[in-house]
C-alpha cells in the first residue's frame, strides 16, 4: 500500500539487472568456470562502501571505459596515476559495480516495505486490542490519554485540528553520530558492518501558551520537532535470542542528546543526534519499542504541556 510508481518502477529495474546478472554468471561458470578470483577481487572493492561513496567510483570507473572507447577499445594511459587503464577489466568492475547498486536499491526497498508491513500489523493489532476488553491499568492509561487530548482540543486555536501541520520526514543522514571506530571483544571472530536502518522525523506546531497568544491558522507558529521512529535492521545477528538495546548519552549541548543502539555481533553500534526532550511512553501517544523479525522499532513522541485558555 501507498507505494510511488516511482519506488514499483525503480524496484523493478533493479530485479531485471540483478536477474539477468545471475543468469550470466551460470551460462559463464558452466563454459568456462574461469574468471572466479577476478570476480571475487572485484566483488572486496564494494564491501562496506556507502551509496554515496560508490556512486563516485562509478563516475570513476565510467570516465576510465569512456577514454578506453575513444581510443577505438585500446589500453590508454590514465592521466591521474600513469597507469595502464585494462578495458576489459574496467568493463567487468563497471558491470558488477551496477549490479551492486542495484543490490543495495532492492535491500532499501525491501527494509522500507518491511516497516510498512510491521506498522501495519501493529495497527491490527492495536484494533484487536480495543476490541477486547480493557484491563484496568489499559483503562486507566486510556482515560489519562483521553484526559490529555481533551487538554490539547482546548488549548488549540480556532479552526485548527490536532493534526494540522503535523509531518514525516526521513531522518537526515547527518544526524548520523561517528562513533569513531570503536573496538569490540568479537571482532577478530567475526566482521564488523553497520546496521542499515530507515528513521523518521516527526514535526508539527507547538500549541503553548506563547503560541497560542502570537499565532493561529492562518499563521502559524515554527514547527518543532514533535517525536522520533527508529528502525534499525539486524537480519544477520549471531545472537538471535538477544534483543538489541538502546542507551541515552549526553552531548556538550543540553539542547541534544545521542540515542545509540547496540545489538552485538556482527554489528557496530550506531548513533544519532537528536532532541533532549521527555518522551511520553503512552502507547495511546505512539509509543512503540519491539523488535520482531530482525528489525528493532522504536517510536516515541515527546510529552507536551497543554494549558487551557
Amino acid at each position: 500500500d501507498n507505494v510511488s510508481d516511482n519506488t514499483i518502477l525503480k524496484y523493478w529495474n533493479a530485479m531485471a539487472l540483478v536477474t539477468k546478472d545471475e543468469i550470466q554468471n551460470l551460462v559463464t561458470s558452466r563454459h568456462s568456470g574461469s574468471g572466479t578470483d577476478v570476480k571475487v577481487e572485484i566483488q572486496k572493492m564494494f564491501e562496506g562502501q556507502s551509496r554515496s561513496v560508490l556512486e563516485r567510483m562509478k563516475q570513476d570507473v565510467e570516465e576510465k571505459v569512456q577514454k578506453c572507447i575513444a581510443a577505438g577499445g585500446n589500453p590508454v594511459v590514465d592521466e591521474k596515476d600513469g597507469s595502464l587503464i585494462d578495458m576489459p577489466y574496467w568493463q567487468d568492475v563497471l558491470n558488477s559495480l551496477i549490479v551492486h547498486l542495484a543490490k543495495m536499491e532492492l535491500s532499501e526497498i525491501h527494509s522500507k516495505m518491511l516497516v510498512r508491513q510491521l506498522e501495519h500489523l501493529e495497527g491490527k493489532r492495536e484494533e484487536l486490542a480495543k476490541s477486547k476488553a480493557l484491563s484496568k491499568e489499559d483503562e486507566n492509561e486510556q482515560n489519562e490519554a483521553k484526559a490529555e487530548e481533551e487538554l490539547e482540543a482546548a488549548a488549540m486555536p480556532k479552526n485548527v485540528t490536532s493534526d494540522f501541520g503535523n509531518a514525516e520526514e526521513e531522518l537526515c543522514v547527518a544526524d548520523e553520530v561517528d562513533l569513531g571506530g570503536p573496538s569490540y571483544m568479537w571482532q577478530d571472530k567475526y566482521r564488523p558492518r553497520k546496521p542499515r536502518y530507515f528513521n523518521r522525523v516527526k514535526t508539527g506546531y507547538d500549541w503553548n501558551k506563547y503560541n497560542q497568544t502570537h499565532y493561529d491558522h492562518d499563521n502559524p507558529p515554527p514547527k518543532t520537532v514533535q517525536g522520533y521512529k527508529f528502525n534499525i535492521f539486524y537480519p544477520d545477528l549471531i545472537d538471535k535470542t538477544k534483543t538489541p538495546k538502546y542507551y541515552l548519552e549526553p552531548t556538550k549541548s543540553k539542547e541534544y542528546c545521542i540515542i545509540r543502539f547496540s545489538a552485538g555481533p556482527p554489528y557496530e553500534d550506531i548513533a544519532f543526534k537528536i532532541i533532549n526532550r521527555e518522551w511520553n511512553k503512552s502507547r495511546n501517544r505512539g509509543f512503540k519499542c519491539t523488535f520482531e523479525r530482525g528489525v528493532l522499532s522504536l517510536y516515541f513522541s515527546f510529552k507536551t504541556h497543554w494549558y487551557r485558555k
